[in-house]
């Protein structure tokens, strides 16, 4: 009930006032945790996972474009936190802010729905949101660089793709997580707490072994995967990656495990390739589970329905909802 009366506060004029500031707050709060681990490309520092988009993106499909001057003023302290006040700034800042605006904009057209429930739903996130709509700020913050010479031509496609794909892994991997946090309604469902709790513990054990070792071993967080969307949907699925993506991005930083003897390059291919695919099997197999689920249980109601058609109607009864006939007609 709260989140619903907090929501209700930021749709009011006044309540602009309060989400520009908390919203900018957030996003410069997700920059500087994305800025703890940097990989360098072609002499260019970029971020793996970038979890300002997805915090930029959730707190659109939230509370609305009213976001949006939050998120550019966030975006603003991020890149003064970086560098000095210039015209590039501006650019960036506007592509920074467009790329989360684009994604908003694709997603309502195509009627996504923010608890994810639907196959559609995922796939609209993955193609959408993240993939499509995050060209924008890759291609704006790479191309300013490139006009301003402190980028070389032969360095704008590395460079442009590692700029993309880290910011389409911060909406795959932070926006589902906001969106069903957002969702959590007290009192929690502790009925499976015992298998949650397991589910946990394997995670911290086979993760980091994954990550750390220097056999590749990165397939062995599959299972943990399928376990989290089979008995936990939207919820396991997506925590678990996101803990995953973590540790594996801490891993490829430190050149250690499955990255330790490879080039920057090597690094960038092969982390962006595990967060992605990795990603994509935990958002879209906890939708199709979801979306099942659903299907099963609009089939039970109907089901119920008809066996309480079918007893009133053997004892001579009208259905529920309908008036008796007239034994007359």
């Amino acid at each position: 009930m709260a989140a619903v009366v907090g929501f209700e506060v930021l749709r009011r004029p006044a309540g602009l006032v309060v989400a520009t500031p908390a919203v900018a707050l957030c996003y410069y709060a997700a920059g500087r945790l994305g800025l703890l681990r940097e990989l360098v490309v072609e002499g260019a520092v970029f971020t793996p996972v970038w979890p300002p988009t997805g915090v930029a993106v959730a707190c659109l499909l939230l509370f609305g474009p009213r976001c949006a001057p939050g998120i550019a003023l966030g975006a603003l302290l991020v890149i003064m936190s970086l560098a000095s006040l210039r015209p590039v700034v501006i650019g960036n800042l506007v592509g920074n802010t467009a790329a989360p605006v684009c994604a908003y904009l694709l997603l309502r057209r195509v009627g996504f729905r923010n608890d994810l429930a639907r196959l559609r739903d995922g796939l609209a996130l993955v193609f959408l949101g993240a993939l499509t709509a995050m060209l924008v700020s890759a291609t704006v913050g790479v191309g300013l660089l490139l006009l301003t010479d402190r980028l070389g031509a032969h360095s704008f496609w590395p460079v442009w793709l590692a700029w993309w794909v880290g910011d389409a892994m911060g909406v795959l991997l932070v926006t589902p997580v906001l969106l069903m946090l957002f969702a959590v309604r007290l009192p929690l469902d502790l009925s499976r707490w015992k298998e949650a709790t397991g589910l946990a513990l394997c995670a911290c054990v086979l993760v980091p072994a994954a990550t750390r070792s220097s056999v590749s071993l990165l397939f062995l967080v599959y299972p943990l995967l399928i376990w989290a969307a089979l008995r936990f949907q939207l919820a396991g699925s997506m925590l678990c990656a996101l803990f995953t993506s973590v540790l594996a991005t801490v891993a490829a930083t430190d050149a250690v495990g499955p990255f330790e003897g490879l080039t920057r390059i090597e690094v960038m291919i092969k982390l962006q390739a595990f967060n992605g695919t990795m990603a994509l099997t935990a958002l879209l197999l906890s939708a199709v589970i979801a979306e099942q689920r659903n299907t099963r249980r609009s089939v039970e109601r109907a089901c119920q329905e008809l066996v309480e058609v079918l007893e009133h109607l053997t004892a001579g009864e009208a259905p529920p909802g309908r008036p008796p006939k007239d034994p007359e007609d």
